[in-house]
């Protein structure tokens, strides 16, 4: 038995955004990511999910049995599944414990353990305005993990976070599966979040699931341009370029990962490109090339480039997919 099962889930709002015919199904502790575009429906999708909007068709089936929406309960929400929004609030001036022990049910070793896995141990006795941004996130997590859900939905979780608490937060969440053994579903746009962590992958565009699988395949075998971007850099390499590299594309247009272009010598069968320009990535570097009168990027460790050399390229056709 699946442990969440959405089937045939449609929502129209307004006359700009409708979820149109939205299917899966998440296992007891696999990760699931949602990314897309800003718009394209990953927080709607979220909310009906927990019970906080009500879909015009379709239905959300958890642990076997119907989420009901908010037109179907007083109370809007299922018990056992817990939604982050990007929009949570905490009470001002108020010590955390005391936001937390409000809606406590745990013991006081339950909630201490829990406290720990969201890195919050340490702000009990502070006050609610004595707090950074990703404080008060991990503290509000807290105070959804404190009812004890079984399943979490994290929306955007890492919006506004410096690298410092996102960290935080990433080690957190990693751990709320782990120890606490609760599933999380996690909506983001940034890939590096989701490649990272997720066991599946769902992409959203125009408020339709157009791809899911794996985070290989996501980011190996999009199946368009908009997949390929939402999950990182790419070039397009003509007919023209990749059979001068080599590689029969069959008359069509490829889009190549950086990390599928090679720097090479010439007696390696590398073909001459110019370099025009290099962004540091910190472990790696990516450089924009003129290849054959088209700009790709190239992937590199090296850090001895500079604008105007000239290198030579070559390009593994393990990676590489049609365009559409």
């Amino acid at each position: 038995m699946n442990f969440l099962k959405v089937s045939g889930i449609n929502r129209k709002e307004g006359d700009d955004f409708e979820l149109k015919d939205i299917s899966f199904a998440q296992y007891p502790f696999q990760r699931v990511a949602i990314a897309g575009e800003s718009g394209s429906g990953k927080s709607t999708l979220c909310k009906i999910i927990a019970g906080l909007i009500q879909p015009d068709s379709g239905e959300v089936v958890f642990e076997g049995k119907r989420v009901k929406g908010p037109l179907e309960k007083l109370i809007p929400g299922h018990q056992h599944i817990a939604y982050l929004s990007q929009h949570y609030e905490l009470r001002n001036s108020y010590r955390v414990e005391e936001i937390l022990d409000y809606a406590n049910t745990l013991s006081d070793e339950q909630a201490m353990a829990l406290y720990k896995v969201c890195r919050i141990d340490h702000l009990l006795q502070r006050k609610s305005n004595q707090l950074s941004g990703g404080e008060k996130q991990r503290i509000a997590m807290a105070r959804l993990l404190i009812m004890s859900p079984r399943l979490f939905l994290l929306d955007e979780p890492f919006s506004n976070l410096d690298m410092i608490h996102k960290s935080i937060l990433k080690a957190a969440i990693r751990d709320i599966g782990e120890q606490l053994k609760i599933s999380c579903l996690l909506v983001s746009h940034d890939p590096q979040d989701v490649l990272s962590w997720a066991d599946e992958v769902l992409i959203m565009k125009d408020g339709r699931v157009i791809q899911k699988g794996g985070p290989l395949q996501i980011y190996w075998q999009p199946i368009n341009e908009y997949v390929a971007g939402i999950m990182g850099s790419y070039s397009m390499v003509s007919t023209q370029t990749a059979a001068a590299l080599g590689v029969d594309t069959k008359g069509q247009s490829m889009l190549v990962r950086p990390g599928s272009f090679k720097i090479v010598t010439a007696e390696a069968g590398g073909i001459p490109a110019k370099v025009t320009s290099i962004l540091f990535l910190g472990s790696s570097y990516e450089i924009e090339v003129l290849l054959m009168n088209q700009i790709v990027t190239v992937k590199s460790l090296d850090s001895h480039y500079a604008e105007g050399d000239m290198i030579y390229v070559a390009l593994s056709s393990e990676h590489m997919w049609h365009a559409q």
